[in-house]
């Protein structure tokens, strides 16, 4: 069946549909990484949106029970160059046809990935209609009637409805080494020396392994949690999550953080980074096209180390709008949009990008370590 993809500027584009048939709008962005594809379908910081991948074929080693960052599919529809109809992967138990079918997620292939990223490149991100039922006329004006990012909130349709903490299988998954006599495919975890709470604005499951692995016990929260209800249960520390939407319009949650400055160590990862930068004072912008992608450069002004990270996210702090007892700690090489904030004077610090990777590198992945040893330092 045949599929239209509709900017609002009026830039269309015609392929074939895969997944399931219908309608449905969102903001169009690009991500360039070459793997990961499960990991970015289920991101809850894609909902709303419709997402191209700049890799040329997709769906090759299929999609399995155990690498979802979550429990389902939180993207509007999906731009690929090319489906991989056979996955080959011994890990894999259907395809991303019929896991797009199961959860009615709209799906496009054959169209120009390339050149719709340049254009999106030129143009910046914009509003969009993916569909198999309307017309090149019809579906553009659906694109111009979608809401937009700005100004929306998609946290409350994500987080947890109810706490929970955190059980599930976190050990690192490895080749055992048979020199050492190890057997197991997967590393013990270390005892939990920490009890933290998670605000749960959207977050991803391999945040939640990481954190165990550093030794954290993690309750997770729901995002309209009280800063109340977080000191009564008197945690160790507080974690930040990643999330969807626009940072400015969580207003609710940044005033409750406000509340938490100073009282606990709090650590935050790209929307967490944002909403602190609100608790700070500061503001956020919207990006021409966002960060999206296993590749970005980010350099530590502290050290003057450069790390390639993972990342996803449409909107960053202003460093001009925060108060001189706040620092940027990271920059962005491409852009030199702001990548990392601490407090001078508290114990906090945060990072636009994800550290805890799924998908990308793990240069990055120290800052787990690095907010166990913060919480020593305060006990």
């Amino acid at each position: 069946m045949r599929a239209i993809l509709a900017l609002e500027d009026g830039r269309t584009f015609e392929g074939d549909s895969f997944g399931a048939t219908g309608t449905t709008t969102g903001e169009i962005c690009f991500n360039t990484s070459m793997t990961g594809y499960q990991e970015v379908i289920t991101d809850p910081s894609y909902r709303g949106q419709i997402v191209a991948m700049t890799y040329p074929e997709i769906g090759n080693y299929g999609i399995n029970d155990l690498d979802g960052e979550s429990s389902q599919p939180h993207i509007r529809g999906f731009v690929i160059g090319q489906l991989c109809a056979a996955p080959s992967n011994w890990r894999a138990t259907r395809s991303l046809q019929d896991y797009f079918t199961e959860h009615g997620v709209l799906g496009i292939e054959d169209i120009d990935t390339r050149a719709l990223t340049k254009h999106l490149r030129s143009r910046g991100a914009m509003r969009s209609c993916l569909t198999t039922d309307l017309t090149v006329a019809e579906a553009i004006e659906a694109a111009k009637n979608a809401p937009s990012m700005e100004g929306m909130d998609y946290v409350k349709e994500v987080s947890t409805p109810e706490s929970f903490l955190w059980t599930a299988e976190s050990r690192d998954w490895t080749i055992p080494n048979v020199c050492a006599e190890q057997e197991s495919h997967y590393l013990e975890l270390p005892p939990a020396r920490h009890r933290i709470v998670a605000f749960d604005f959207g977050i991803k499951y391999n945040i939640l392994r990481r954190l165990r692995q550093a030794g954290f016990e993690v309750e997770v929260l729901n995002s309209r949690t009280t800063a109340e209800e977080v000191l009564k249960k008197n945690p160790d520390g507080i974690f930040l999550s990643n999330g969807p939407g626009d940072p400015a319009a969580l207003g609710y949650i940044h005033e409750e953080m406000r509340k938490l400055l100073g009282k606990k160590p709090i650590f935050g990862i790209c929307l967490g980074n944002q909403i602190l930068g609100h608790a700070f004072g500061g503001k956020t912008f919207k990006l021409k096209f966002g960060h999206r992608g296993g590749n970005q450069p980010v350099k530590d002004l502290r050290s003057g180390r450069i790390s390639i990270t993972s990342q996803n996210h449409g909107f960053a702090v202003d460093a001009d709008s925060l108060p001189s007892n706040v620092e940027v700690t990271h920059i962005n090489l491409n852009d030199g949009t702001v990548e990392g904030i601490r407090h001078k004077e508290h114990p906090v610090f945060s990072v636009q990008y994800h550290p805890e990777a799924a998908p990308g590198p793990n240069d990055a992945s120290y800052f787990f370590r690095e907010f166990a040893e913060m919480i020593d330092s305060v006990k």
